[in-house]
């Protein structure tokens, strides 16, 4: 594992490689400390959250796995995503499903509120964590037919439609009390397992039940809304209604955000190429970071070159400013806590090389049609010394190098994690 003096030796030679490419390391570091990556907190407990449920409830999402240890309450649940924030460098946010509210009793998601969440808050003006927010139209009787805001019996509609309205005043909240905005995504887990005989009626459905649902009115100092596509999952294998297509047209005719889950589409299917389309029309995008493997699975996200091709694109088009990262996985065959360090430092390495590439030499070559010195540039680019970077980054930030985290969270498997049984 890197010594202090190794990783500082490493930095200077790498810092003089990257100059001499014409790459300023230290404004670099100053950017990738900028970013608050939104921490999914249903890799904490395997999406069950904290709700007080009754029978009729089924799965809405499947996790794979029963390593032991996992999150039973806010308490534990709180405590495991501190010692994860303190193996990873900079400062960072917290989205948290509708269904991790803090409430003495039954409160149903159509009846959610702030009060419920004022722990949160409480928790995350003491730890400096900004909290987002997203809906959960899952694990829940009304939903026991994969069907939320698209079911054709109004009714149920009616009461998904007051769950993602109650939900958004809670992310309002979430916005107000910490002085930052707080995007709140909206997914739904609605489609069919094989063909429906009338496409359109669910698509309008769909659209009538998202203009309820964000008729209420908010600053955007306090909330960010995001509706999140999807190609296909486990029972919706031939249509979903809230494709791509639907909710690019959705979020551009209502000044919305789009959310990009780089798990949501074909698997030769790149965000990286949607990006610089995306930013010609729209102002802002949430980013989920993941890794799907043949099907949705959400695994956790590892460092590869879709990743960076996806941070590379951000970058050159100078749309990190404009753009909210968010992680997305759930794996409860190791280590949970082990699983969101991997999965977040990914992100910020992906980052990291993103900003530290010099792209000018790499831009100009193909502005006279010199392809050849184009892709030249772009591979010896590869092999820069990024590494010796970013562990001297994540000393700076006063958290481990290298893998050296990795006996942190053996450790707190050993003494904590251990004591919860499965």
């Amino acid at each position: 594992m890197p010594k202090t003096e190794q990783v500082e030796k490493a930095f200077a030679l790498a810092k003089e490689i990257y100059a001499e490419a014409g790459v300023d390391v230290e404004a670099a570091l100053t950017e990738l400390a900028k970013i608050r990556l939104s921490i999914h907190c249903w890799q904490g407990d395997d999406i069950r959250g904290f709700e007080i449920r009754e029978g009729g409830v089924v799965a809405g999402n499947t996790v794979t796995g029963s390593y032991p240890g996992k999150a039973t309450n806010i308490g534990e649940f709180r405590a495991d995503v501190e010692k994860v924030l303190s193996l990873l460098p900079g400062h960072h946010r917290l989205a948290l499903h509708a269904i991790y509210l803090d409430a003495k009793g039954k409160v149903d998601r159509d009846a959610i509120a702030p009060e419920h969440f004022q722990s949160w808050i409480d928790w995350g003006r003491e730890k400096d964590v900004l909290l987002d927010m997203n809906q959960t139209y899952f694990d829940h009787p009304k939903a026991n037919s994969g069907l939320t805001l698209t079911h054709p019996d109004p009714a149920i509609r009616q009461f998904w439609i007051e769950h993602g309205r109650a939900t958004r005043r809670v992310a309002a909240a979430f916005g107000a009390a910490q002085k930052s905005p707080s995007t709140c995504n909206l997914w739904i887990q609605d489609g069919l397992k094989d063909n429906p005989a009338d496409r359109l009626a669910f698509r309008q459905r769909l659209v009538e039940s998202l203009d309820a649902t964000f008729s209420d009115k908010f600053p955007a100092n306090q909330l960010l809304d995001a509706v999140e596509p999807k190609l296909f999952g486990i029972g919706t294998e031939t249509f979903v209604p809230g494709s791509h297509e639907f909710y690019l047209g959705y979020a551009q005719s209502r000044k919305i955000m789009l959310t990009y889950d780089n798990g949501h589409f074909h698997p030769t299917e790149t965000i990286a190429d949607k990006l610089s389309s995306y930013f010609l029309f729209n102002s802002q995008l949430l980013l989920h970071l993941t890794r799907g493997i043949r099907w949705d699975s959400d695994h956790i996200l590892l460092l590869g070159e879709d990743v960076v091709d996806m941070a590379r694109e951000l970058v050159r088009g100078g749309f990190l400013s404009r753009t909210f990262f968010g992680t997305d996985f759930f794996d409860a065959s190791v280590n949970r806590l082990a699983a969101w360090t991997i999965g977040v430092r990914s992100a910020q390495k992906a980052l990291l090389i993103a900003l530290l590439e010099p792209w000018q030499p790499m831009r100009d070559a193909e502005n006279i049609l010199d392809y050849t010195t184009r892709i030249s540039l772009m591979e010896e680019a590869k092999a820069l010394p990024w590494s010796a970077v970013w562990d001297h980054f994540c000393l700076r930030q006063n958290v481990p190098a290298g893998g050296d985290w990795l006996p942190e969270v053996k450790k707190y498997e050993r003494e904590v994690l251990s004591r919860r049984g499965r």
